[in-house]
């Protein structure tokens, strides 16, 4: 069977610059700013669901995999977005929520987790064992990662075969992956994959495969996920330099099907995703950086509350999420080091925008909506707009955008798709760094 994918993967093999993007976020407006963009530019959509996310006990979302999916189609059928024009993704399906029990019973959990994703209509698969769990000996071996991604692999064609869509899969290995939820330290270097190292992922994989008897499944791997110099963290931003990445653009020429997968691209400039895309890296993923930018907006929203609506009334927004965080610190206490300024900065405003998590609190959903529902009962003075919002000003002057505190939220969120979109149309007309 075929995938909606292979259309564009075919097309980049062809030498063609095009990519996609792929959009690693639950929050209801970046669904809705994702679909909105799709529907206007005629494209597929990639949604995926981290392991850490979703899970088959609710992940830090309280959603499963199924409850995702709902999420997402309902989305697509409210924007009027046919539903075969959406791809649904899994990354880091592996170990990983497990890695503090012995290995054996942390996979038997990644089996249920991948045959999960699977039974759900996910049809892209990311298998990363990269992680060690706690009676593994470290670092893990190339053939210890391989063997347990050829495991996973096996459960999800079984599970496959059982709902009917045998052949339907594609899948994305690699061992030199971020972490899922962002790095932990600030950064200080970082190298891309060598080539070498690249080659030994692809020739371990591939035998692990047929160790299993699933060679035959090969070419449904469309991306090998590998560094290529790109990251953030709290306060920079690696940026891609293609001059360091010349012999690792090579590796893929003799893998007629499969293209690179670049993680962590949030916050690159238009031109440098160009250059991945250039370079073979198809798949660019992005999550934190739609966040950040729904927070921008949400903040500006704020700020334009501040001026327009008595103190009694105001949703106070930017306040309720720094309590709700400082009450409940386990998502950003052990990234957010430096004296209480500098972490009220970081639960602010950091790149990693550990904020992201805290979005489905209620007390901050209730205040978000509160913070929504006041400024749509208002005329938002276009002065205000211009101070806060000024790209969104700048259309809502043109007639393209209505001044609407929801189409001003979206319209946010779309400058970043925008610029992934961009980077990965050739007809869009962008110019390589």
């Amino acid at each position: 069977m075929s995938n909606p994918l292979d259309t564009i993967i075919a097309l980049h093999k062809r030498g063609e610059p095009v990519g996609i993007t792929s959009i690693c976020s639950a929050h209801p407006l970046v669904l809705r700013a994702a679909m909105a963009q799709a529907r206007e530019g005629g494209d597929l959509v990639l949604i995926e669901a981290t392991s850490n996310q979703v899970d088959q006990t609710g992940g830090y979302t309280g959603m499963r995999p199924a409850d995702f999916r709902d999420l997402v189609h309902r989305a697509a059928d409210e924007a009027g977005l046919p539903r075969e024009r959406v791809v649904l993704g899994g990354d880091h399906l592996g170990p990983n929520r497990w890695r503090s029990l012995p290995a054996e019973e942390a996979m038997a959990r990644a089996d249920v987790l991948v045959a999960a994703y699977v039974e759900a209509g996910f049809t892209k698969i990311h298998l990363d064992c990269s992680y060690p769990c706690a009676d593994d000996r470290t670092p893990l071996t190339d053939e210890v990662m391989a063997a347990r991604a050829a495991r996973m692999l096996a459960v999800a064609e079984k599970t496959a075969a059982a709902t009917g869509r045998a052949g339907e899969l594609r899948y994305v290995i690699g061992t030199e992956v971020p972490v899922p939820g962002g790095a932990e330290e600030t950064i200080e270097e970082l190298r891309p994959t060598t080539a070498e190292s690249a080659r030994q992922t692809l020739a371990r994989h591939r035998a692990a495969f047929a160790e299993r008897g699933l060679d035959h499944v090969w070419p449904q791997v469309m991306a090998l996920v590998v560094q290529p110099g790109v990251e953030f963290d709290h306060l920079r931003v690696v940026d891609y330099d293609r001059d360091r990445t010349k012999e690792l653009q090579r590796v893929l020429e003799d893998e007629p099907r499969m293209v690179f997968e670049a993680h962590s691209t949030d916050y690159q400039t238009i031109p440098r995703l160009a250059a991945l895309v250039e370079g073979h890296w198809a798949v660019l993923k992005v999550g934190p950086g739609l966040t950040f930018a729904l927070r921008e907006a949400l903040f500006a929203l704020a700020a334009i509350e501040a001026e327009l609506v008595p103190e009694q009334d105001r949703a106070n927004l930017p306040d309720v999420v720094e309590r709700r965080m400082l009450a409940e610190p386990a998502q950003w206490a052990k990234y957010y080091t430096g004296d209480a300024a500098e972490q009220r900065l970081a639960r602010r405003y950091s790149y990693s925008d550990r904020m992201r998590y805290y979005w489905p609190d209620p007390e901050i959903q209730a205040a978000e909506r509160r913070l929504l529902g006041n400024l749509t009962d208002r005329s938002i003075p276009l002065p205000l707009l211009s101070q806060y919002l000024p790209d969104q000003y700048q259309r809502v002057r043109d007639g393209s955008l209505g001044n609407d505190p929801v189409e001003l939220v979206l319209d946010r969120i779309r400058d970043v798709l925008r610029g992934y979109r961009r980077a990965a149309t050739p007809s869009e007309g962008r110019r390589a760094a």
